[in-house]
């Protein structure tokens, strides 16, 4: 996107800068590529930095929403451009493999936005410029659980992004996405909502199931399960198999204590469909799902400082 505030404070002589993405999509440990395209203005501009940096909403609990950015590269150094000059910098930045999803099977995930910031920095002033649209989609390991939870009759509820870290799973990340579902209507009246978090690396995946987190039928107590594979297994495993137990241990007990250890299965033969991205559908549909990626800014004003934090 070009820069408009930059203009404002630099004169609508003074420089403009515009990214353009070869491709908005792609998915966690993928690579963004594009180019940053830089045009000079009416006099010589000294650029001291340009900078590419991923930024998205996260619940900071009791604290509402603050915008964080979580990757950041300098694609170029100090540099001298002359009035009226073009110059283009190609770009390649790999995307931490904790991206959250925000989009499954053609869908987006209702108030999931993420984007690409380029930060210019002209004579000690710098400008964080507006955000160009990314789209994150699940990896084919990812995809294997979302599409069993199709095949089960979960009904999608929610999305977010939570700060904080997950006990006993390794993040680089300082915040962990939740999709939240209603369960299985054979489980309606024992399970109010179980909530899915997939945290990505590049050797596999971690699967952490919770029911009725916030206090439902078990009396405040937390119920988790936790699965663990490779990227190549969890494409095979029977995903659906797997949570169907966990899911008849956690109702079983009744908020009894923790809902047992899956990674040790290795089972086969889960049937594949495409319910996913209509369960998103159907969920989002009439609704205004999150804000669209040119307003994640308002509020925040010139000070964003509360959100960048952890």
């Amino acid at each position: 996107m070009v820069f408009k505030k930059m203009l404002q404070k630099l004169g609508v002589g003074g420089p403009s800068v515009d990214t353009v993405l070869a491709d908005p999509r792609v998915t966690p440990g993928g690579t963004l590529t594009g180019e940053v395209r830089i045009a000079g203005g009416e006099a010589e501009a000294e650029i001291e930095h340009i900078a590419l940096s991923l930024v998205t909403r996260v619940e900071r609990g009791d604290h509402g929403q603050g915008l964080v950015e979580f990757h950041r590269v300098v694609v170029a150094g100090p540099t001298k451009l002359a009035p009226k000059q073009e110059r283009t910098i190609p770009f390649s930045i790999p995307v931490p493999w904790e991206t959250p999803i925000t989009e499954v099977g053609g869908q987006r995930l209702p108030r999931m936005d993420l984007g690409l910031r380029t930060e210019l920095s002209i004579a000690k002033a710098v400008d964080k410029g507006d955000l160009d649209p990314v789209y994150v989609l699940p990896l084919e390991s990812q995809d294997a659980v979302l599409e069993a939870f199709g095949q089960l009759g979960f009904h999608f509820k929610s999305a977010d992004l939570e700060a904080g870290r997950i006990y006993g799973i390794r993040q680089e990340l300082p915040f962990f996405q939740e999709i939240e579902f209603y369960p299985p209507q054979q489980f309606a009246g024992r399970i109010n909502e179980v909530e899915l978090t997939l945290v990505a690396s590049p050797e596999g995946i971690v699967v952490v199931l919770e029911a009725d987190k916030r206090g439902g039928f078990g009396g405040g107590q937390d119920v988790i399960g936790r699965f663990e594979a490779s990227h190549r297994e969890a494409v095979e495993l029977d995903w659906a198999r797997m949570f169907h137990e966990w899911l008849e241990r956690v109702a079983s007990r009744r908020g009894g204590m923790f809902g047992g250890h899956g990674g040790g299965h290795h089972g086969h033969g889960g049937h594949r469909g495409g319910g996913m991205g209509g369960m998103v559908a159907g969920a989002a549909a009439g609704v205004v799902g999150g804000m669209m990626i040119g307003e994640m800014l308002d509020g925040f004003g010139e000070d964003e400082g509360g959100g960048e934090e952890l």
